[in-house]
């Protein structure tokens, strides 16, 4: 049986105005600054006119490590926005946006899949609200200055082999990860060796994400250290007197992006820092305003739950002071079988062997969102190809370990396949057992929080770091940043910071390559193993596929 793709399923949404979405929120439509007719941004005075109201409650949605059989995690988490509403809840989802990177790139656009989707799904994977190309442009306004400041006399003593400040696009392109700048005579400036990141994994997207107004922003990007003085002292983004124009940059990407699922529900769409090499949670302020609208806002954090939900819970929660009432983790019976060894050209077979022995990677999951003191339910994203006792190995193995799994047809049916998982996420938040805590208070010294994450998340016996890396972390410390979050800086695929081990791996060690000090955003990012900042395109990137048919329509969006 054949089905339709994403992008035929989008463009057939029966889409209402955006001013009737904004009004199930209590948004009028004087506070929406529309984008067309199908997307807007919500305005600041709005935001600040809900804030003496009571919150709603949050739920989380995260996954087990992503393979390439899929997982579904932003599918279930409107699947399950949309499953909310169907039961009479006053729901909404929050989800971040896409980057151009993997959209052209290995992934392809995603906004959700099959009948539980966000749209306009071509805008929301391209443009949408300009929002990354501001974020891009301020980024890039800060590295114009830092250089000119030098070649005009650097006044700030800037000493150029420690500019710490690399650039950014919003695309993979390793051929930038490492260059030298300012070639080309006198009149360019001062040769030196600099770099690419892509612009997800930006300080100032997870600032711009982590900001709770444009007067917190402007304070946080003063705060940026963008290079170091020969005594190592730092030189932060106000000495070059920058935070004022990337503000006045920022000031619309500041406001968050309403639009709606296909069953004509309300999400925010707003920020998208990766969760492999950045925090990997959508915006706090557009979070925080959707808890203020709405009684159950679903949101999701990046990649696997050793990623993203750790962060979300260990740095966004704990800087934004909420908290999630349960946590919804996706699994396939798929991945399942692709973590239990079979290929990928394999899994469309029954393997119920293959599934048991795949699910240790579900289990260490649990685990680990469990020590954060929040109610967990598995969500079964179901695929056609399942059979009856595949799906039920994963509903016993997590009956085994004290959680339900709940079949949720999302996909396939829309709301009507995600109201029982609705139903025992409303169970579980009515029940009120969420006792929410991060795993390590802000006091323990950096290396202690690293070696925490690895040994309790990951599982690792160590962390391998040199002594530089180590005296760098005491020196950040006694420069009074040592009560800050780390954020891991990892491969996705797998617990440990090897790609290709999958299932639930021990005996393995963490290796640190390189510290980094984002004192705007507020946390220090470990890069570990390989991983890299800047991501290159695979053999053949989507962008290959990707083109505008006779009709003027975009194809190959996946």
């Amino acid at each position: 049986m054949s089905y339709k793709s994403d992008i035929e399923i989008a463009r057939e949404a029966n889409k209402k105005p955006i001013q009737e979405i904004g009004a199930k929120l209590g948004i009028s439509s004087d506070d929406l600054l529309p984008y067309g007719h199908d997307k807007a941004k919500v305005s600041q005075d709005f935001i600040n006119s809900v804030q003496d109201r009571e919150d709603g409650k949050l739920i989380l949605v995260t996954a087990i490590n992503p393979t390439p059989a899929g997982e579904g995690k932003t599918t279930t988490t409107v699947g399950l926005g949309d499953g909310l509403n169907r039961i009479g809840k006053n729901a909404m989802i929050c989800i971040r946006e896409a980057s151009l990177g993997p959209n052209f790139g290995m992934k392809g656009g995603a906004a959700g899949g099959g009948y539980a989707q966000v749209v306009p799904m071509e805008e929301m994977n391209l443009h949408f609200t300009g929002d990354f190309h501001a974020i891009t442009s301020a980024h890039s306004l800060l590295s114009a200055m830092i250089d000119n400041h030098i070649y005009w006399g650097n006044e700030q003593e800037i000493d150029t082999r420690r500019v710490a400040w690399r650039r950014v696009v919003d695309m993979n392109d390793r051929a930038l990860r490492q260059i030298t700048a300012s070639l080309g005579g006198v009149s360019n400036g001062f040769p030196r060796e600099a770099g690419f990141d892509i612009t997800v994994a930006s300080e100032v997207m997870a600032i711009l994400c982590l900001a709770n107004d444009l007067k917190d922003l402007e304070k946080r990007l003063g705060d940026i250290i963008v290079a170091y003085r020969r005594d190592k002292t730092p030189v932060y983004c106000r000495d070059i007197k920058a935070e004022g124009a990337m503000t006045v940059l920022l000031k619309d990407a500041m406001q968050p992006n309403l639009v709606q699922t296909l069953e004509n529900n309300p999400a925010f769409v707003h920020g998208g820092p990766f969760a492999n090499i950045a925090h990997g949670c959508n915006s706090v302020i557009a979070t925080k305003t959707a808890l203020k609208v709405a009684d159950y806002v679903v949101t999701e954090a990046g990649f696997g739950a050793d990623l993203g939900a750790e962060k979300f819970m260990n740095i966004k929660c704990r800087k934004a002071g909420i908290a999630p009432s349960a946590v919804v983790l996706v699994a396939t019976v798929r991945a399942m079988k692709m973590n239990g060894g079979v290929a990928k050209a394999d899994l469309g077979a029954e393997n119920v062997d293959a599934v048991k022995a795949g699910c240790a990677n579900l289990g260490r999951h649990i685990e680990n969102v469990k020590s954060f003191g929040v109610p967990v339910v598995v969500a079964i994203n179901h695929f056609v190809t399942d059979t009856d006792d595949e799906v039920q190995a994963v509903k016993d193995y997590c009956g085994e370990h004290g959680v339900e799994a709940i079949l949720s047809r999302h996909w396939e049916l829309g709301s009507d396949g995600s109201a029982p998982l609705a139903e025992k996420v409303v169970e579980i938040v009515e029940g009120g057992s969420a006792n929410f805590s991060p795993i390590y208070p802000d006091e323990m010294p950096l290396f202690e929080k690293i070696e925490t994450i690895a040994k309790r998340i990951y599982r690792a016996d160590e962390v391998l770091a040199d002594n530089k890396i180590r005296n760098q972390l005491k020196e950040w410390e006694a420069a009074g940043y040592g009560n800050l979050p780390v954020c891991m800086a990892k491969t996705q695929y797998s617990f440990s910071t090897d790609p290709t081990l999958r299932g639930a791996p021990t005996g393995h060690s963490v290796p640190v390559r390189e510290v980094r000090l984002s004192a705007g955003a507020g946390f220090i990012v470990v890069v570990c193993g390989e991983i890299m900042t800047m991501p290159g395109l695979p053999r053949k990137p989507a962008a290959e596929t990707i083109c505008l048919n006779d009709a003027g329509e975009i194809e190959g969006l996946f």
